[in-house]
């Protein structure tokens, strides 16, 4: 394991890890320029680290090469500055193993591991998947709990099975039910750091004790996620109250089955990249494209103006 993932004191990783888009051309090409352009953007809004190529990223749509491209590229961009982490989103033990080996060696600070894509395994398979993947780097790792969406359901009970694999030092937890929080602080205490990875459930995690957050609408709206992370850090609720009811219509983009179209729309309408996806994934059109692009537009009308966000960073 690398020095400079030791160095760093429990909880391992806290504060906003924004899961950021793989931008790309108009024809599906990947576009690592503006890839780093919004990068920038995220580190001089106060991030603690950046995610890529996890589900916002559009990972399955990527080749294995353009996956290993994109982590090259964007750990010279950051350059130690904020964690470097990868989303692992393969549907084999031994494929998600060779990525976790090429991540090391690319220079990654750690990963964030899903269950197997594709197959929905029951406990016993899961954890050996899991185990099999720590085995196969040194780097810390980011254990990502999304039953909504994976189908694999992650419980307190298996995370705490896990609490002897020494390199998984964080949970994401995005099961839409916020209290897993709570049950997971009475079952594992404090083994990891726990992450929320649901967005219009922020505020309510940050209540029952989170350490972290994934953030996906608020790479659109960097200061003003950042703010609102920082308000709950502070516990100043009435404030955090008020921003949250202005950012929870945009917050809703992330739940929904097409949140790469809705938040890549968004990172576009607010000027930080390009809404062009990979197939089989579409710009949105017609009516649906309208309705989005009014919550995106009245969410940029209405932000609220806060002198102190900075000089709180």
């Amino acid at each position: 394991m690398s020095g400079k993932s030791n160095s760093l004191k429990k909880p391992h990783w806290q504060g906003v890890f924004p899961a950021i888009t793989t931008q790309m051309t108009r024809g599906g090409a990947l576009d690592l320029d503006a890839t780093a352009k919004h990068a920038e953007v995220l580190i001089q809004s106060g991030v603690s680290g950046l995610i890529f190529v996890g589900s916002l990223g559009e990972n399955q749509a990527l080749t294995s090469e353009e996956k290993r491209c994109v982590i090259e590229a964007m750990t010279q961009v950051v350059n130690g500055r904020v964690h470097v982490l990868s989303g692992v989103a393969e549907s084999s033990t031994a494929e998600a193993c060779r990525y976790l080996r090429d991540g090391e060696r690319l220079g990654l600070d750690g990963f964030m591991l899903m269950p197997p894509m594709l197959y929905k395994g029951d406990a016993r398979e899961t954890m050996a998947f899991f185990r099999t993947g720590a085995e196969a780097t040194g780097l810390p790792i980011t254990l990502y709990n999304n039953p909504i969406s994976y189908a694999n359901d992650i419980t307190p009970e298996m995370f705490a099975e896990l609490g002897d694999v020494k390199n998984f030092v964080a949970l994401k937890e995005s099961s839409g039910n916020v209290r897993r929080i709570t049950d997971l602080h009475n079952t594992v205490g404090d083994r990891y750091a726990i992450f929320t990875g649901v967005d219009d459930l922020l505020l309510e995690s940050s209540i029952v004790g989170i350490d972290g957050w994934v953030a996906g609408t608020g790479i659109a709206f960097p200061e003003e996620n950042q703010y609102l992370w920082q308000l709950t850090r502070r516990g100043e609720w009435a404030k955090a109250r008020e921003i949250y009811r202005w950012f929870t219509p945009l917050l809703h983009l992330d739940i929904h089955v097409k949140f790469v179209q809705y938040i890549k729309l968004a990172v576009q309408e607010c000027g930080l990249g390009a809404e062009w996806l990979r197939p089989p994934r579409l710009p949105l059109t017609g009516a649906e494209r309208k309705e989005v692009l009014k919550v995106i537009h009245h969410g940029i009308a209405t932000k609220p103006a806060f002198a102190e966000n900075k000089k709180h960073r």
